[in-house]
């Protein structure tokens, strides 16, 4: 595709396509859809000024003449020891609500605000209605959340500081998915896991690694999935870097999921593209609980694409994870966790080497999972 080609909506799953600015969220089929793809930038094409997300305005699908913006982006990268490793750390926390999702909110966000839309619904476990709901507030765009019933009270008090209705929905997390599809009829449905510019925020994050990295590529990216908006982004973002001439390869993308719920895992060993049956049960890396994933087709395409694997973690391995990260400084909720935790695992089987620069994405905070780390941390006890 060349620069002077227009990007549209394109349903990978039948070809099909759609004009961006057609106020959709889904293919006519029912599908989760994504953009064709695009050219990359070069550093030239990067606009130093801005210290965001928006530094990389130039990589997006279409002009967004004012974008929202809280500063999201520009995370810090931390480079510490882990065994014989020393990986480094994508700190996704420093972003304004303590999340990756910020990345792709500000985007879609922005965009829906140029289509006209004025009021959106969104469901989510918390991190994602956090990053909407902020979003949403800056850009004076109204905003629902549905979450699951389960969902932690500080991320529930969070989405509702800024403004955004919540409505709490029983069961388990996909019955709030499905209870959006039906309130989508008279709101349209953000969700950060359909639109497809929210991927086209998450992509920002492969800009800023190669960037922060020296303008090179890593050799593996870590990373904790549970719906796969930040694998699907870092695959898009250095596909393109790849086109634009800017990496010589696609780095390896390794996604590590808890054993609890672990839906990609346990397709991507079976070697197909449907979802495989597993036993699910609770994790207290809540934030990747998604047993049924709308876009598995596509992290298991990016999956096998960058030769990458799935690593599956035990909760003690997680909380472990969890301990061992807050002793060198960082604390991170235990679903980032699983990220470092995978380190490990990987290392054992020879999937990733010491030689090689390997980063892991901490995509959320401790504070996310206050009575979790209380709890841990021995603070209930005292």
């Amino acid at each position: 595709m060349t620069r002077h080609e227009p990007a549209r909506y394109i349903d990978p799953r039948t070809g099909r396509t759609h004009e961006l600015l057609e106020r959709r969220w889904r293919s006519d089929d029912g599908h989760p859809m994504m953009v064709t793809p695009l050219p990359g930038i070069t550093p030239d094409d990067i606009d130093s000024r801005e210290r965001s997300v928006w530094r990389y305005r130039a990589a997006l699908p279409m002009a967004i003449d004012k974008p929202v913006s809280l500063g999201e982006g520009c995370t810090p990268l931390v480079q510490k020891r882990w065994g014989g490793f020393e990986p480094y750390f994508k700190l996704e926390w420093f972003n304004p609500t303590c999340s990756f999702k910020d990345r792709g909110a500000a985007v879609m966000m922005s965009f829906l605000r140029q289509l006209g839309i004025d009021a959106v619904l969104e469901d989510s476990s918390g991190n994602g209605g956090a990053a909407i709901a902020a979003s949403g507030a800056a850009a004076g765009m109204g905003v629902k959340v549905l979450a699951p019933s389960y969902t932690p009270a500080p991320k529930v008090a969070q989405i509702r500081a800024f403004g955004a209705e919540v409505q709490l929905v029983p069961g388990p997390r996909e019955e709030s998915e499905h209870e959006a599809v039906r309130q989508s009829e008279s709101i349209f449905y953000a969700s950060h896991n359909w639109h497809p510019f929210f991927l086209q925020g998450t992509k920002t994050l492969a800009y800023e690694l190669w960037e922060d990295l020296g303008f090179v590529a890593p050799d593996n990216v870590v990373i904790p999935a549970g719906a796969g908006s930040n694998v699907l982004g870092c695959w898009i973002g250095f596909k393109e870097l790849l086109a634009a001439g800017q990496i010589a390869k696609l780095p390896r993308i390794f996604v590590a999921q808890p054993l609890n719920c672990s839906p990609v895992d346990a397709s991507f060993v079976a070697g197909v593209d449907t979802l495989v049956d597993r036993i699910v049960k609770p994790t207290i890396a809540e934030g990747t609980a998604i047993k049924r994933p709308v876009r598995l087709q596509e992290i298991l395409q990016a999956l096998r694409e960058t030769n990458g694997k799935t690593v599956t973690l035990t909760e003690e391995q997680i909380a472990a994870a969890v301990r061992r990260l807050a002793s060198t400084g960082l604390y991170a909720e235990p679903t980032s966790a699983t990220a470092a935790a995978a380190i490990d695992v990987l290392a054992q089987r020879g999937d990733i080497k010491a030689g090689e620069t390997t980063v892991v994405l901490l995509t959320g905070t401790g504070l996310k999972s206050t009575q979790f780390m209380t709890e841990l941390f021995g603070g209930a006890a005292a």
